[in-house]
């Protein structure tokens, strides 16, 4: 495995690089928001939880670990990635310390706990940290088009991996870790999933929080009106099983983003229209839509707002994980798109240039249909770093098409 020689002299387990390539044979096993949710509420034992993480998570940390030396040389020996790949190291050292410990073992299984707390807080600046390793390429050697698509497809492979990997680890913090089984501030939460999670509740924390940044910069901010439609159950608040700081962050970054928009888009006519949204609860979907008319973006740039490679935005100095999330990377799309993609949900956007965009947020109704999305590192994956950038199947117009009246008839 490529630079991952040079992370390991000072490591002790000289098996690691077979450990990977082992564990990677392996596909990892998605889980339903119904597993989650009846594993934590009905069966939650401390022990079978230790039993499934100590072979699942080598087997999603070996498969994006192998992932990760399909990239570029010259993005790989960047200090960021070199930084990411020793933590992904470190970790999956300190889970295969227990692949042979004794499940009936109280200490090993209290000691495996606190490593899932240390592995979890480790990986807590992975996106920036990350984000950061590509600016450093992108001013060394700039981009072209292969790099590009090779990058966008392991970003989002790489992100997913870790929003999957993290709900593993937070689910056992939360109902394992410590005395309180309990969190205070959300008592009927199990672990990081509400059951009842009141999609209306979390998007307006969400618009206040935006709101107040927007009143900060622009000293004022658009209203929110706000639609309620319950087609199951009329009449009752929207509730559905599901991640509500997955929701907030979708919805946070939307707003932001909505509000931005609107206020630069009318600042001469000082009146700013409402953010709208719309949630409307079906048999399958749960669909928030959030209209704003902030001039909306030419059909060619939408797929670009999702491009980590493309990001202009200012680059701010990584120090830590309690900055604002994601500021100034201009990840916050593309990793909103993968928490809705992560339970079988998406994310989409519709512009109308020079009227407004609306964004709309996809989720399973059923906890049944919430299924893990989780990238699997095989041939079909390899194949795919491998391929060579070939020319478009479909003519590309020019800006300055010929003049027919040069061509005469024969």
């Amino acid at each position: 495995m490529r630079l991952l020689w040079c992370l390991l002299k000072s490591v002790p387990v000289v098996n690691i690089l077979k450990e990977v390539d082992f564990y990677s044979r392996f596909s990892p096993s998605p889980l339903s928001m119904k597993q989650f949710l009846d594993f934590g509420s009905v069966n939650a034992c401390e022990r079978t939880s230790f039993i499934f993480l100590r072979q699942e998570l080598p087997v999603r940390l070996a498969n994006i670990m192998k992932e990760i030396n399909l990239l570029p040389d010259n993005l790989l020996k960047t200090p960021s990635v070199q930084l990411v790949q020793s933590w992904y190291v470190q970790s999956l050292q300190e889970i295969l310390e227990f692949k042979d410990k004794s499940s009936d073992d109280a200490e090993a299984i209290h000691s495996f706990t606190d490593t899932v707390i240390t592995i979890r807080n480790r990986h807590n600046d992975v996106i920036p940290t990350l984000a950061q390793g590509v600016i450093e390429y992108k001013d060394s050697f700039g981009v072209d088009p292969v790099t590009s698509q090779n990058v966008q497809y392991f970003l989002d492979r790489f992100y997913m991996s870790r929003i999957s990997i993290r709900m593993l680890l937070n689910q056992h913090s939360l109902l394992f870790g410590g005395e309180v089984k309990v969190n205070p501030a959300h008592p009927k939460q199990i672990g990081s999933i509400d059951p009842n999670c009141n999609v209306v509740e979390v998007i307006k924390d969400g618009y206040e929080n935006a709101r107040r940044l927007c009143d900060l910069y622009y000293l004022c901010s658009p209203e929110l009106e706000l639609t309620e439609v319950n087609a199951k159950s009329a009449g009752q608040s929207i509730q559905v099983v599901y991640v509500p700081s997955h929701l907030y962050h979708m919805v946070f970054e939307l707003f932001k983003n909505a509000m931005r928009a609107t206020m630069e888009f009318h600042a001469d006519k000082c009146v700013y229209p409402p953010i709208q949204v719309l949630v409307s609860l079906g048999i399958e979907d749960l669909t928030v839509k959030i209209s704003d008319r902030g001039g909306g973006v030419p059909l060619r740039k939408i797929d670009r707002l999702f491009n980590y490679m493309y990001s202009t935005a200012p680059r701010p100095h990584v120090e830590t994980s309690r900055a604002a999330p994601l500021a100034g990377f201009g990840y916050g799309l593309p990793i909103s798109r993968l928490y809705a993609q992560y339970f079988q949900g998406d994310l989409k956007l519709y512009s109308l240039e020079g009227y407004g965009t609306d964004a709309a947020i996809y989720i399973k109704a059923l906890s049944t249909d919430s299924i893990e999305r989780l990238p699997v590192y095989n041939k079909s994956a390899w194949r795919h770093y491998k391929s060579s950038h070939e020319a478009d199947d479909w003519c590309v117009p020019s800006s300055e098409p010929k003049d027919m009246t040069t061509y005469r008839s024969v």
